[in-house]
């Protein structure tokens, strides 16, 4: 269309020049000059082939037009020779700059769109090609697709082998993905660790399938720089659900998918609308975490542990309870989570610990808390926890904290160096969720911990499975040949509490025996419990 428009707009100008110039009375007069205008024209249109083709054009129907139309004077041969001479000239030279232009406004324009580190193309030139292929696809049965793609430990490649590895490491591993799937149109870097992939003619179904593909390229070690490296991928995806999808909502669909990923330790995730409500509601709830601290909205609430070997209680865990404004309880999964990777855990530990202690007083065994990994490089946090300990005059030993592996491992040195800390003063360490994380024996045998919690996972299928009650027998034998005190969590049924006594499993909690308890309910169910029900409910089965 632009062409056409164009072409005509030429054409009108030279034949409108030609019936000037004759309208004048031919070309001894000035007016032969207006027909440099089409010249230009073509000039700044087509740069120098179209300039000289627009001049050969202008000087040959002036060449044709006599000297003088009243007369029909001829022209001298180098008369009309010099004004083509002209002509060309001038359309060369503007056609020239008009060409040098065009070819630096394209270099610029492929540079805005490109990633100076890696060659790939860039955020502008994902939001312009989402756009595009948008507008031109309404109403086609198959649909745009967008996968989000993050090198989770990027981060740990910038700081040993510096950005220059990094960079070569993203631009391999687009390489690679692009080459995937015959759908991936275009693989576009977002930010220093993500990657975007634009998928076209797919629909929502089939991203699963890419995203198979692409895990499964993942997997494979990428040479840079001569160094073999991995990187672990994290996928989020979005699919254009209607004609009215913009770009900028397949864009932010796709990294509240990736997030949702995250958030959960899976490879991928697909977005749908419950993840961006959860966030939302997320987000609003940890804007109010130091202002419902201060309001007294937060609760500890306890849940007992059991001494497997005669049934009494040895102690509890003390779990986080708030309640919103009309008192009801909201769940810790709502806003532990992102809690944990702000600095308002700080405020919210200290508040456990103080609340902790202060039950300790009048209760009798180990009180329980958990630490996060932000805790744990918190020094003044954990100066704090030994100040809440000679504060309410407890012993320490009667204090333990948990650490689930994942955190430990996520800064093994610092996480160490503060157990140690803990655990030289007496406080109990305990490893807690055993069994999901990175379990190993050349860590456990370095650890300054005094006891292992036996993730639910594991837990949940005694009574029914063989492979579970040995892969548990396992961990109990350890832990015990280790000198730890095990305990397991999520004990619901009775044959789960029959088969752990039978393996000589130290502690258990659990729905089975009772939920979280507010302090008061905890001291009227503790006054209450038998001891000896539970050990009848294990010798009925001999």
């Amino acid at each position: 269309m632009r062409h056409a428009l164009l072409l005509s707009l030429l054409v009108l100008l030279l034949g409108l020049g030609t019936l000037v110039v004759h309208a004048t009375g031919g070309t001894r007069y000035a007016y032969p000059y207006l027909m440099l205008i089409p010249v230009l024209l073509a000039a700044a249109g087509y740069g120098l082939s179209g300039a000289l083709v627009a001049a050969l054009i202008a000087g040959g129907l002036m060449a044709a037009m006599p000297l003088d139309v009243s007369t029909q004077q001829a022209q001298p041969v180098y008369n009309w020779l010099i004004r083509l001479g002209l002509y060309l000239v001038i359309g060369g030279v503007a056609g020239s700059l008009f060409s040098l232009l065009r070819r630096a406004h394209a270099t610029s324009e492929r540079l805005a769109r490109t990633d100076p580190r890696t060659g790939l193309c860039n955020q502008i030139a994902l939001d312009e090609a989402l756009g595009q292929r948008l507008a031109a696809g309404r109403g086609a049965p198959l649909g745009i697709g967008l996968i989000l793609v993050r090198l989770s430990d990027i981060g740990e490649l910038l700081a040993t082998l510096g950005p220059e590895t990094a960079d070569g490491l993203v631009r391999a591993m687009g390489e690679r993905l692009r080459r995937q799937d015959r759908r991936i149109v275009e693989v576009y870097r977002f930010s220093n660790a993500e990657l975007y992939l634009l998928l076209e003619g797919v629909e929502s179904a089939e991203t699963e399938r890419v995203v198979h593909r692409l895990a499964e390229a993942g997997e494979e070690n990428l040479v840079v720089q001569e160094i073999p490296l991995r990187a672990q991928l994290v996928m989020g995806s979005s699919w254009q659900a209607s004609e009215a999808t913009t770009a900028g909502e397949l864009i932010r669909q796709s990294r509240v998918a990736m997030l949702t990923a995250m958030e959960k330790h899976r490879l991928h995730c697909h977005y749908s609308p419950e993840q961006e409500n959860d966030k939302r509601e997320a987000l609003r709830l940890v804007s109010r975490v130091r202002q419902d601290l201060e309001r007294g909205r937060f609760e500890l609430h306890f849940q007992p542990k059991l001494r497997l070997a005669d049934g009494r209680v040895s102690g509890c865990e003390g779990l986080i309870r708030w309640r919103d404004e009309r008192a009801q309880l909201i769940a810790p999964g709502r806003f532990m989570p992102r809690v944990e990777s702000t600095t308002l855990i700080a405020p919210l530990t200290r508040f456990v610990a103080d609340q902790a202690c202060r039950f300790i007083q009048g209760t009798e065994g180990v009180v329980s808390i958990n630490l996060s990994v932000r805790n744990l490089s918190d020094e003044a946090l954990l100066d704090e926890l030994l100040g809440l300990i000679r504060h309410h005059g407890i012993v320490p030993q009667r204090l333990e904290v948990e650490i689930t592996e994942s955190a430990l491992m996520a800064d093994l040195k610092s996480g160490c160096q503060a157990l140690e800390y803990l655990r030289g003063h007496g406080i109990r360490v305990s490893i807690d969720d055993f069994g999901t994380g990175f379990s190993s024996f050349e860590y456990l045998q370095y650890l300054p911990i005094t006891g292992l919690k036996i993730d639910r996972a594991f837990v949940r299928e005694l009574g029914g499975d063989a492979r579970s009650l040995c892969l548990v027998a396992c961990m109990i034998d350890m832990g015990h040949a280790l000198g730890l005190e095990v305990t397991a969590e999520g004990v619901e049924t009775l044959e789960q509490h029959r088969a752990l006594r039978r393996l000589g499993c130290d502690q258990a909690q659990g729905f089975l025996y009772a939920k979280a308890l507010a302090a008061p309910e905890y001291l009227t169910w503790q006054r209450a419990h038998r001891p000896a029900a539970w050990l009848d409910s294990v010798d009925q089965t001999h």
